[in-house]
């Protein structure tokens, strides 16, 4: 194994200007539901919290925090993400778009009335990712097969086992939207 001798270390004069931020709060504008927000954050911020904390756009959950149930799911540019797995930094220009996104507040998203008249929800942790991952189907699919609603969902959790009430909710939502 070969050492480095001091020598061969380039010292910080000869080391190329790197674009880091932090460890401190850093500004950070952020699109979410058409509104433009101003931020001050962390580095290690995840858009999860910032989405809660800062923006008070608590319909994204944060269970288990590492990717691995989508509860937190949220769109950016329109594609279903962890959001527990992005850093708010990383987001940059690209639109996020929430649960409270989905709504004109006038009226539910037919997904979401359909939840209701499903049966679809029952603790309710799990539903709004769920829910941004079903619109987000029937965006791309507007009829999509139940094998096409089960993965779409096949990375979320919900532990009360509502899986059967989803995909007749999807089904129903993708009915509505034909009338």
């Amino acid at each position: 194994m070969l050492e480095k001798t001091p020598s061969d270390r380039p010292d910080a004069a000869q080391r190329p200007e790197a674009d880091t931020v932090g460890p401190h709060a850093v500004p950070l504008t952020l699109r979410v539901n058409g509104m433009t927000h101003t931020l001050s954050i962390t580095p290690e911020t995840t858009l999860a919290q910032a989405l809660r904390e800062q923006l008070d756009l608590t319909g994204t959950k944060i269970a288990c925090d590492r990717g691995a149930c989508s509860a937190c799911t949220v769109w950016l540019d329109g594609a279903p993400v962890c959001s527990c797995m992005v850093l708010a930094l990383e987001v940059g220009a690209r639109e996020v778009t929430t649960i409270e996104g989905l709504t004109d507040r006038e009226a539910l998203h037919p997904v979401q009335a359909a939840f209701i008249e499903h049966d679809a929800i029952q603790c309710g942790f799990c539903t709004p990712g769920l829910i941004m991952s079903c619109v987000a189907l029937l965006k791309r699919t507007p009829h999509p097969s139940e094998h096409e609603i089960r993965a779409a969902i096949s990375g979320h959790l919900c532990r009360c086992g509502t899986y059967p009430h989803v995909l007749s909710a999807v089904l129903a939502a993708a009915r509505t939207e034909e009338a």
